[in-house]
C-alpha cells in the first residue's frame, strides 16, 4: 500500500505528477485553444484572465477562512478595511500579472509550445537580476555559471529557430518575433511582480492602532491580489479594441477554454502544495519532465518539427534550471544565506507561470 502522508516519498511523487501533467497540459490546451481557431472565434485573453482570477478570489477565500478556523470576515476586516493602503499594494503586482499573462497568450498564440516552455524559462534569469537590485539578494558562483549557460541555451534555441508557416487564412497569423518579445517582456513582468510580491509578503504591516502585526498570510494576500486582478481586467476590457471590443464576455469559451480555466485556478492550489512540501529538486525535476512532455505531446499532436540545435539548446537550458536551484554531485550544500527562500516562489500563485517557479 502507498503511504499519502505528507512527508511520505510517495506523496511527493504523487505531487511530481501534478505538477508535470499541469505544467505540461497548461501550455498545449492554451497553445491549441489559439491556433486551432479562426479569429472570429478566438475567446478574449481578458475575459479568461477575469474567469480565472475570479475562481481563485472563491478559492483563495474559502482557504484563508479554513487558515483562520471559520475567521474569514475578522481577517479581511484587520488585513483589508484597516489597513486599505497596505492592501493596495497587492494592485501593483496585479497589474503586472495581468500584463504578463496577457502576454503570455500573445507569445502562446505565435509560438509552438516547446519553444514557449524552453524561453519561457528565461524568466528564472530576469528575477535573479531583479532579486539583486530589488531585496540585495546574494547568488553563488554556481547559480551565476548557471544563468549564464541558461541564456547561452535560450540564444541557440531562438537564433537557429524556424518561422512555422500559417497556411489557413482564416487563422490569426503567427510571427516569431511577436511570440518572442511577448515572452520577454512577460519574464520581466514574472520577475518584477514575483519579487515584488515577496517583498511584500515577508513584510510587517502596521494595524490600525500603530502596532506591528505579522505578515498577512499567503491566502489573505492571495485574495487581495484576485480581487485586485479582477478589477483590474473589468477596466481593461473597456480599454479594448478592435474585434476583441465587439465580443460578448466569454464568447468562445468552448469545452477545451473551460479545461484552460480549471487548469489555471487548480494550478494555483497545486503551488502551495509545492511550496509546503516538496523542494527544489522536485521543482527541478518537474521542469525537466514537463518540457520533454510538452515536446513530445506537441510533436505528435500538433506536427511541430525540432532541430537538434532546438535539442542542444533545451538540454543546456534544463540543466541550469535544475542546478540553479540544486547542488552538484559530491558538494556539499550551499549557505542558505546564498540562495533564494522558498518563499519567493509565491509568484506561482498566478495563471501561466511555470508550476516549478522563479527558482526552479
Amino acid at each position: 500500500m502507498f503511504n499519502f502522508s505528507t512527508n511520505s516519498s510517495s506523496f511527493r511523487l504523487f505531487l511530481l505528477f501534478l505538477m508535470v501533467c499541469q505544467n505540461s497540459s497548461v501550455v498545449l490546451v492554451g497553445r491549441f485553444t489559439r491556433a486551432s481557431k479562426t479569429t472570429d472565434e478566438l475567446y478574449v485573453v481578458n475575459h479568461l484572465i477575469i474567469v480565472c482570477e475570479a475562481i481563485k478570489f472563491i478559492f483563495a477565500n474559502i482557504l484563508e477562512y479554513r487558515l483562520t478556523n471559520g475567521e474569514l470576515a475578522k481577517s479581511i476586516k484587520e488585513n483589508i478595511i484597516d489597513v486599505p493602503m497596505d492592501a493596495l499594494k497587492i494592485s501593483i503586482p496585479s497589474l503586472l500579472y495581468l500584463l504578463q499573462n496577457s502576454l503570455l497568450y500573445v507569445a502562446l498564440s505565435n509560438l509552438s509550445a516547446p519553444m514557449f516552455q524552453v524561453t519561457y524559462q528565461t524568466k528564472l534569469l530576469t528575477t535573479a537580476v531583479v532579486s539583486v537590485i530589488m531585496l540585495q539578494r546574494r547568488y553563488s558562483l554556481k547559480q551565476w555559471i548557471c544563468l549564464t549557460t541558461l541564456g547561452l541555451g535560450v540564444a541557440m534555441v531562438v537564433i537557429f529557430a524556424t518561422e512555422e508557416k500559417e497556411v489557413d487564412d482564416d487563422k490569426p497569423a503567427q510571427s516569431m518575433v511577436k511570440g518572442l518579445s511577448a515572452v520577454s517582456v512577460a519574464c520581466f513582468c514574472s520577475a518584477l511582480a514575483g519579487v515584488y510580491f515577496e517583498k511584500v509578503l515577508k513584510k510587517s504591516t502596521t494595524g490600525a492602532n500603530g502596532e506591528q502585526k505579522k505578515p498577512v498570510s499567503l491566502w489573505m494576500r492571495n485574495v487581495q491580489m484576485a480581487f485586485f486582478s479582477v478589477i483590474i481586467g473589468i477596466v481593461n476590457g473597456y480599454r479594448l479594441t478592435g474585434s476583441d471590443a465587439t465580443k460578448p464576455f466569454m464568447h468562445g469559451f468552448d469545452f477545451w477554454v473551460w479545461v484552460l480555466v480549471a487548469l489555471q485556478a487548480g494550478g494555483g492550489l497545486l503551488v502551495a502544495a509545492v511550496i509546503k512540501y516538496a523542494d527544489n529538486v522536485l521543482k527541478g525535476m518537474a521542469t525537466g519532465v514537463s518540457v520533454v512532455t510538452s515536446t513530445a505531446c506537441s510533436m505528435v499532436l500538433f506536427n511541430t518539427p525540432l532541430t537538434i540545435h532546438f535539442f542542444i539548446g533545451a538540454c543546456i537550458i534544463l540543466v541550469s534550471v535544475y542546478f540553479f536551484s540544486n547542488d552538484l554531485p559530491c558538494t556539499k550544500k550551499q549557505d542558505p544565506k546564498m540562495v533564494a527562500t522558498k518563499d519567493s516562489d509565491v509568484e506561482m500563485q498566478k495563471p501561466l507561470v511555470n508550476g516549478s517557479g522563479s527558482k526552479e
